[in-house]
């Protein structure tokens, strides 16, 4: 009966051994960054206005998932502001770190969801917290409804340049980090630097390492930049007291955000497995997963990042002088070279197996090429990462025990 209907593009049929259709669709995707410090005073209005697609106007009435430390901090602040300007806020204070970024984590979000009766088409949530908070609030907003818009405020460094500006959610699952998620953006994020305050700078640290990332395997420009002023913008915790301060601050944050961004925008959904941003990554999941609580995401990755400098340094593609160079820029920005957990080599066999599970049966391991540059590899064997791992060793003992014998790293293999 409908074999003359003209379907539009992206739908065919096929009649020749009975009824098929194929269905293509290709799904818009927009959402924004935007920047505004001091964004709960009361006189800022980028909240309410500075994103279109999510206005705020007197009589409106927001869901808000804080992380429950920034609440003890700044909860008065985010419940005046709202007051002040007709806002009816309901705010819920969540704990958000590594131990319980879990299912039931997003299961209080969903239950807050569907107390509050939320117009999904006119309530996004806003969420206001580090990375895990962040995460837990995206996950459960993908799922309620099967989607709802979100908000984000970022209020920790890491949040700022890496958690706040892509499009993946999720939480833990057993051993497996983030191994439950869905690619989900937020309408908005706003970044706000004057959260970093009150950041102690161990978390500093934490953010510093996703930027050093982007450093090593796109920009020497901004590698030359962490390594005379990091330590210092570190100390200042990003808020620029000073002119020269405030000129190092700006810097990074718009190079290394932009950077990011220009990875992530052609390749969301992550068709292309390939993904230098993904440098840090190969071996911090399952590291950072054995050693929780002790780790937090960045000093996991920050790592790993030295593993793979060694690494790259065994193969050639880096000179001892350069990975001497961003191991110094490591140590000054207040980051480990090494954890205890790299003692069994065979956990790094196993991260790297469970890599190449995710990443449809190759390595795709990004290497450092120099500073600044990269490549992909499909070949590292369990000889070169205990290597490696040795190597790293005696950098990271050489510090405190220069001109004395160095010991060797001790042999142990996964059960």
């Amino acid at each position: 009966m409908r074999s003359g209907t003209a379907f539009t593009q992206g739908l065919r049929q096929a009649v020749d051994d009975g009824p098929a259709w194929t269905v293509e669709a290709v799904r818009q995707v927009r959402y924004h960054v935007v920047s505004s410090d001091g964004l709960f005073v009361p006189g800022n209005t980028a909240l309410l206005n500075g994103c279109p697609e999510v206005p705020m106007s007197r009589g409106d009435r927001r869901l808000v998932v804080i992380d429950e430390n920034v609440d003890l901090l700044y909860g008065a602040l985010v419940r005046e502001y709202f007051a002040a300007h007709g806002i009816e806020a309901t705010v819920v204070a969540l704990r958000a770190d590594e131990t319980v970024k879990q299912w039931d984590a997003v299961s209080r979000v969903v239950d807050a969801m569907n107390a509050f009766g939320i117009d999904r088409r006119r309530e996004p949530v806003i969420a206001i917290g580090g990375g895990v908070l962040t995460d837990i609030v995206g996950f459960a907003a993908s799922l309620y409804r099967r989607g709802t818009p979100y908000i984000r405020i970022p209020t920790t460094l890491i949040g700022l340049v890496d958690a706040g500006v892509g499009v993946k959610t999720g939480v833990n699952y057993e051993r497996g980090k983030n191994r439950l998620g869905t690619y989900a953006p937020a309408t908005v994020t706003f970044l706000d630097r004057s959260f970093l305050r009150s950041l102690p700078l161990r978390h500093v640290s934490n953010g510093l390492a996703e930027i050093l990332k982007m450093a090593l395997i796109r920009s020497e420009d901004l590698f030359t930049l962490l390594e005379p002023h990091g330590a210092a913008v570190r100390a200042d915790r990003l808020q620029g007291t000073t002119g020269e301060l405030a000129t190092a601050s700006n810097a990074i944050i718009a190079e290394s955000i932009h950077l990011m961004l220009e990875e992530l925008q052609p390749n969301l959904w992550e068709s292309t497995l390939e993904r230098c941003v993904d440098y840090g990554h190969t071996f911090s999941p399952t590291l950072e997963m054995h050693a929780l609580p002790e780790l937090l995401h960045g000093e996991a990755v920050v790592i790993d990042m030295a593993l793979t400098t060694a690494l790259a340094t065994l193969r050639g593609d880096m000179t001892e002088a350069q990975a001497d160079r961003v191991l110094a820029v490591i140590r000054s920005l207040g980051l480990p070279l090494w954890n205890d957990v790299l003692h069994d080599t065979g956990l790094l066999e196993e991260a790297l197996r469970d890599t190449v599970r995710h990443r449809d049966g190759q390595q795709r391991l990004p290497l450092p090429v120099g500073i600044g540059r990269h490549r992909f590899v499909n070949d590292v064997t369990p000889a070169e990462l205990r290597d490696a791992a040795r190597l790293l060793w005696e950098k990271h003992r050489s510090p405190a025990h220069a001109g004395t014998a160095v010991a060797p790293l001790p042999e142990k293999v996964s059960a």
